[in-house]
Order: structure tokens, then sequence, then C-alpha cells
């Protein structure tokens, strides 16, 4: 049975590989303007700074280095239910340089298309095992009325485990800030 969490919680992760899905609808937009977001994946070392520019996993690169973490492809729509786009990680590959995996989804254009997230419903992250048994799921409720891009949650390494934190943090100034934060 999957856990319910809330944002700051945490929760163990066992399962050597697994997907994280994220997922989202949108409101009637009053820009005339379709929405497309995209999922981000920023792997990090210890210092909290990606690794290499290789490491940031999106829709234009699309596994990292090792083979461990890979986006399934960009979904430009979000129609239809359940996830709008999947990463699989194996933790099994991964380099033991990585300490951290952040999952982020931002809009794309946003600011030419005058959206945020406060025009997003029913936003969520999920991790399902490899027989898509959900394991954790954490929806987003917050009203993020200014922002373009939110930190859904990530997946960090301590004393040899991993674990999974619901994050929830917005920024407005898009994927621009997150490559800020973590370059």
């Amino acid at each position: 049975m999957a856990i319910n969490l809330e944002k700051g919680q945490r929760q163990n992760i066992a399962a050597p590989k697994f997907t994280v899905g994220l997922g989202w609808d949108t409101n009637t937009s009053a820009t005339g303007q379709a929405f497309d977001l995209d999922a981000s994946i920023f792997i990090l070392g210890a210092n909290g700074k990606l690794i290499s520019d290789s490491h940031f996993v999106f829709y234009n690169n699309l596994t990292s280095p090792d083979g461990a973490v890979e986006h399934t492809g960009d979904n430009l729509t979000g129609a239809g239910d359940g996830d709008d786009e999947k990463i699989t990680v194996d933790l099994a590959r991964i380099s033991q340089d990585v300490a951290e995996i952040c999952f982020v989804v931002t809009i794309h254009q946003a600011a030419e298309r005058r959206q945020n997230f406060g025009q997003i419903r029913n936003s969520f992250i999920r991790i399902v095992d490899t027989a898509n048994t959900e394991l954790v799921k954490y929806e987003l409720d917050e009203d993020f009325s200014i922002e373009t891009a939110v930190e859904f949650g990530r997946l960090y390494k301590r004393n040899g485990e991993w674990k999974f934190e619901a994050v929830g943090s917005g920024l407005k100034g898009g994927l621009q800030d997150f490559l800020n934060k973590y370059n």
C-alpha cells in the first residue's frame, strides 16, 4: 500500500529499481495558449551541485552518464490520466558520486504564455516499483500563483540508504532559477 506524504515528509526507498511518475492537469487558461510542462532531473554530488552538465537529465538529454536515470520522453500536452512524464531510476547502477536526485517540473515558455503553477491542478509525484506497485505519493496542494517551476521531490542518500523527500518548493524564474541553484 502506498504511503501518502505531506510536504517535508521523508520515506526510505528500498526498491533498487523504480519509476518516478509526475502528473498534473491544467485549468482552462485565459491566455489562449496550451500548457507544456517539462520534468527535469538534477543529479547532484555531496556539494549540492550538478556533478557535470550531462547529469542534468531532461527532454534533450534523456539519460544520465551512468545510465541509472532515464527520462522516458516529453509529454507536450499533459492530456489523460496518470503519469504525464516518467523517469526510471536504477540505484544499482548509480555512480558513487551521486548524493541527491532532484525532480523539477517547469512550464515551457511560461513568461511568453503568461502561465504559472496557480493554473495547474492535481499535481503529484509518485514512486512505483517494477511491479507497478505505488510505494509513495505526494500530492502538491499548494497554490503556486506566481511560480513557473516547482521542485516536486528529491531522492537523497544518507548512511548508505536512499530516502525520498516530498519538497513542493516553487520558484518564479522558471528552469533557469534551478539551473542557477544547482550549477
